[in-house]
């Protein structure tokens, strides 16, 4: 009978594409999540969480959001927040990542279909590798939250009264902002220390390195730890990545500050000016920590966030949107063809079309699911601004987890809705697309082409 049972799980899995398996595995991560945050144990004494709240805390938590309809610090417990922080790795670092490194902890092959399922995760092009970028991408990432976690807990030693409180604030602190989930167990995010900027560039800096991409990492790791750097050529997608993360960043900044330089800004000096509006910008990149409460910044601020959030981190990191490339790609080719140009240009290289054309069918694809959202969120909560709402949807699928604190007043339907954004912000556009497709195929034939009237 097992072997039965056996045989008809493999003939269903093999038949599964490589996104609908992970696509598969994210579901499963999120059922386990729910069942293990929904132990008493790991709750406050006299909480009680319902299965829908319980249900959105752990596709935020998978996801790496960070949007909560309860308190973290309120809630769980010490226990719990180690619970917390190991379902923050898995969503941040990738189901299929880290439950290779697992795999290979027991001694156990890797094989061609589990190699295929990492490309598909980490957003790779080739097969070669595979095994050596899990290993790379676990050992960057342990020693950036271990030396996140060691610099905050000493140093937060001197907001809180006991050595073991300031280290488990540090630990979560320092996960929760390499991973990009905007989870706190301080109860206000990071306004507690608004006025620390040395606290606020530690979280800046693990923000960074978390939604920069690990390749971007791996490369940078190459180049420090070789001697002769001057044979070292950064890849097309290193520079790209880089340049487009750095420029979102800056002019974020520089937006924030003067569409609110006589709103929220007026009255305040120009570091704190200058931090205020950095850090919102940075976080923006999927990061979801906040120095203050966005709801009081003006209206075409919060719509430039949204645009931020909206575009999300970089391919192949811990967080999600459609991506720092996909919106470098667009924004290139919109300029390549105002030029009168018919190939798209960058750093010496060229473009593939079929990039373009995926980054196209990305972005369109991407704005037509956060406007459904939209709409129904309006449809489900016509007592919250569209303003609000429309703040939480794109938080919710950039995995970001800002929020102007709309998501604690959602009902069941309206938590429904930010789940699917959050969860189809987690595994990407074309995961989600491809959950209903098949295998590939050529067209054995093709119609005539005609010319269609558009613009």
């Amino acid at each position: 009978m097992f072997r039965s049972l056996r045989e008809n799980f493999n003939r269903f899995f093999n038949r599964l594409t490589p996104f609908q398996v992970i696509v598969l595995f994210y579901f499963s991560a999120v059922l386990i999540s729910t069942l293990l945050i929904s132990f008493p144990f790991l709750h406050r004494e006299g909480v009680h969480l319902s299965f829908i709240d319980t249900l959105f805390t752990a596709v935020s938590a998978v996801s790496v959001t960070g949007l909560t309809v309860v308190s973290t610090a309120d809630t769980f417990n010490t226990p719990g927040y180690f619970v917390l922080m190991f379902i923050l790795q898995f969503g941040g670092i990738g189901v299929m990542t880290l439950g290779t490194f697992i795999w290979l902890m027991l001694g156990k092959k890797i094989g061609l279909k589990r190699r295929q399922l990492i490309k598909t995760d980490q957003n790779q092009s080739t097969f070669s590798g595979m095994v050596k970028l899990i290993r790379q991408i676990l050992l960057i990432i342990i020693i950036i939250e271990l030396l996140g976690a060691l610099i905050l807990g000493i140093y937060f030693t001197r907001y809180f009264p006991t050595l073991g409180e300031a280290f488990v604030q540090g630990m979560f602190a320092s996960v929760s902002a390499t991973t990009n989930a905007g989870f706190d167990i301080t109860g206000t995010s990071l306004v507690m220390f608004q006025d620390d900027y040395f606290v606020q560039f530690i979280n800046m800096l693990l923000l960074t390195l978390g939604a920069i991409g690990f390749p971007v990492l791996i490369e940078v790791k190459d180049y420090l730890t070789k001697k002769q750097k001057h044979f070292i050529n950064f890849s097309l997608f290193a520079k790209l990545t880089s340049v487009t993360f750095g420029a979102l960043v800056v002019v974020g900044t520089i937006l924030i500050y003067f569409l609110d330089r006589d709103h929220f800004f007026a009255g305040k000096t120009w570091h704190e000016a200058f931090f205020y509006s950095l850090f919102q910008s940075v976080t923006t990149r999927n990061g979801g920590l906040a120095t203050m409460d966005v709801s009081e910044f003006s209206a075409p601020t919060l719509l430039v966030i949204c645009v931020l959030m909206f575009i999300g981190a970089s391919p192949s990191s811990v967080g999600g949107g459609i991506r720092t490339t996909t919106f470098a790609i667009t924004l290139l080719s919109v300029i390549a063809y105002a030029r009168g140009k018919s190939s798209v240009r960058v750093f010496r290289r060229e473009i593939d079309p079929e990039d373009i054309f995926r980054s196209f069918i990305v972005i369109n694809t991407a704005i037509m699911i956060v406007g459904i959202g939209v709409i129904l969120l309006n449809y489900f909560e016509p007592q919250l601004s569209l303003l609000s709402l429309t703040f939480e949807a794109c938080s919710a699928f950039g995995t970001t987890g800002l929020s102007m604190g709309a998501t604690a007043d959602l009902h069941l339907a309206g938590k429904i809705v930010i789940i699917s954004l959050m969860f189809i912000g987690r595994i990407g556009i074309f995961s989600f697309l491809f959950i209903i497709r098949g295998r590939t195929s050529k067209d054995k034939y093709h119609y005539p082409k005609e010319p269609m009237i558009i613009g």
